[in-house]
């Protein structure tokens, strides 16, 4: 009987972390296919459920904790307009990208080596790349709602006022509330209500066909392995396994915390298998055809419920299952009805920059630098290279010289090194 209770619980709570999440379904694929892209929708949609279903029921079965996997926000953009828009690199060569990233972020996971890159990045450039990815995502949620778009002298400005402008604002408004009173599945109930008023003022046409199998040949194993592992691509490898490794790190040791799944010391139980795992979903997506996965922060709604076990992110991970077949439904959904998730997801994220205001001048300069250069070079790689490269030379002349360790200055060297190939030396 207790058993049952305990399941019953664990039930809940998966389901109430996939309602939490579930935008990811079609956010995800709505980025990855933007215009230029060449990527389809419907392949990525798939591509997006299969990673999230694996990674979530192996964080389950095999880590046996209660934290669910998917592509992560902030990452996808990054992969989208940086990678394949901004440097004109094609889809199949990204995809081989991010499969290289998984290898050496799973060597990390396994080695010492982890430890020594996370101690070795500055807590303060870690608070301004969130950050930093925060107003990424919102720049591109306000251009994906209409409200801003490109001008030849201001470089953007304010949009003209449109149908579907408004219909973002009221999905903004409808989200925000929603989520400030903690009503589970806030976005996804923000997404729909707008799709139905975009379907009645028909700005939005119902498909032919309600339901479809899933897209498993466009897309798989359809990665240029050779041709991404070039020298050009090297600072987008390390920093889309960076962005993973410290997400991963951020969110799993929150989400412990949450949920007491920490040990005599502190730190996580089973961080190894989780990071791991991390590791796996940003390898597969190269395979599968999307952007890398880690752990979601929102599984806090499913520890919150209840859930302490690995059941919870194994009935979780089946929820994801008939998503398979909704493709034509979600494909229909307007890129203004998801533009206000970028934006509250951007300033959820944003939001940790209140700490900047706590630090010394020149902890605050690096942070910032690290904020302000992502979202205006459309690059988290140009952000941390220059945040490390701030944070060695501000400490070195304000007489701190002492507290950097050998691996900042390493990875601050690297980093400007890996800049140097990309711009000058070789191109992909």
């Amino acid at each position: 009987m207790r058993t049952q209770a305990n399941l019953k619980r664990e039930f809940i709570a998966g389901f109430t972390t996939f309602l939490t999440m579930s935008y990811i379904v079609i956010v995800n694929p709505t980025i990855l296919s933007t215009e230029g892209t060449g990527l389809p929708f419907r392949g990525v949609m798939t591509a997006t459920i299969l990673l999230a279903f694996i990674c979530t029921f192996l964080m389950g079965a095999w880590a046996k904790l209660p934290y669910a996997v998917a592509p992560g926000m902030g990452i996808n953009a990054f992969f989208t307009y940086s990678l394949m828009l901004g440097q004109n690199i094609p889809w199949q060569t990204a995809f081989g990208a991010l499969f290289w990233s998984g290898v050496l972020f799973f060597f990390l996971s396994v080695t010492p080596v982890r430890a020594f890159i996370a101690n070795s990045i500055p807590g303060t450039v870690r608070l301004g790349a969130a950050s930093g990815i925060g107003l990424f995502l919102t720049f591109i949620g306000l251009k994906n709602a209409g409200w801003i778009i490109a001008h030849p002298i201001t470089f953007v400005t304010f949009s003209p006022w449109h149908i579907s402008g408004f219909l973002a604002v009221l999905g903004l408004l409808i989200a925000s509330v929603l989520w400030q009173k903690k009503i589970i599945g806030a976005f996804l109930i923000s997404i729909i209500l707008v799709t139905l008023a975009s379907l009645g003022l028909g700005l939005t046409k119902v498909p032919d066909q309600l339901l479809d199998w899933p897209d498993f040949t466009t897309l798989f194993f359809q990665l240029d392995f050779m041709g991404s592992f070039h020298l050009a691509l090297l600072p987008a490898i390390f920093s889309i396994m960076l962005t993973d490794l410290f997400d991963s790190l951020s969110s799993i040791v929150g989400l412990a915390k949450t949920s007491g799944l920490i040990d005599k010391n502190g730190q996580p139980l089973r961080l190894k298998q989780a990071l791991i795992i991390d590791s796996f979903a940003t390898g597969l997506a190269g395979i599968f055809g999307t952007s890398s996965g880690t752990a979601f922060i929102e599984s806090a709604a499913g520890i919150e419920a209840g859930g302490r076990t690995g059941w919870t992110a194994i009935f979780c991970s089946l929820f994801f299952l008939p998503c398979f077949f909704l493709s034509p439904i979600l494909q229909m959904i307007p890129s203004f009805a998801t533009a206000p998730v970028l934006v509250l997801v951007g300033f959820l994220m944003f939001s940790q920059s209140k700490d900047l205001f706590a630090l010394h001048a020149e902890d605050a300069l690096s942070a910032f630098l690290t904020l302000i250069i992502i979202p205006l070079t459309f690059s988290i790689t140009q952000g941390l290279v220059w945040g490390m490269v701030s944070h060695v030379l501000l400490y070195f002349f304000c007489g701190r010289r002492k507290e950097l360790s050998i691996g900042t200055w390493l990875i601050a060297g690297i980093g400007l090194g890996l800049i140097f190939i990309q711009n000058h030396v070789f191109h992909v």
